[in-house]
């Protein structure tokens, strides 16, 4: 499903030179946020850490139907950083990744708000090993995954206190299941229970 730019970056992509760059925000629980350029990017109040040439990920695909594309994400060259031993100890699966396109204009600033193109989950960490560095590879799962997988919550006391404790709510369901209500006027048994 192809998505729209606003005015404003339609026509900063139709200029004759165009400097685009790529925002990616990993949501560890202690979140890192990286850039396709060098040196660190401020953005909305946000630090981003240029990775430079070390970042590559396969191509972003969207489909006419509602089917949920994954990527890889791939950093190269690590060395000891902050996101290896994020890799090797923190649990990562189903944590949110985002890819935004931007682009700077001819001061080097950045050109109105950077779209959204990628929205996922983390799904596979691996780590390659070289003999210094190492490279990280994580698959990441679109958003539209969540609409093929079968909701795990119920209508029960047990499910609804684990959200809420104190809440009494679901308690009396199991009982009022087979029970006889008279609403306003004479109470009609089920065709089961009349007399043949």
């Amino acid at each position: 499903m192809s998505r729209g730019l606003h005015a404003d970056m339609e026509t900063a992509v139709a200029n004759t030179v165009v400097r685009p760059f790529l925002l990616i925000d990993l949501e560890f629980s202690s979140p890192i946020y990286l850039w396709s350029g060098y040196g660190d990017l401020n953005y909305a109040s946000t630090d981003y850490l240029g990775v430079g040439e070390l970042l590559g990920f396969n191509a972003i695909e969207e489909s006419q139907d509602l089917g949920a594309k994954g990527i890889t994400i791939n950093l190269s060259g690590i060395n000891g950083t902050t996101l290896l031993t994020k890799a090797l100890t923190e649990e990562y699966q189903g944590k949110e990744v985002t890819i935004k396109l931007g682009i700077f204009d001819s001061f080097g600033d950045i050109h109105n708000t950077p779209v959204t193109i990628f929205s996922g989950f983390m799904d596979v960490l691996t780590i390659d090993e070289g003999g210094e560095t190492s490279t990280i590879n994580l698959s990441v799962e679109n958003k539209l995954i969540q609409l093929g997988r079968s909701k795990t919550r119920r209508y029960n006391s047990a499910d609804q206190r684990a959200d809420h404790p104190a809440d009494e709510g679901f308690d009396y369901v199991a009982s009022i299941a087979e029970k006889d209500i008279t609403w306003g006027g004479e109470t009609i048994k089920p065709a089961s229970q009349q007399a043949k």
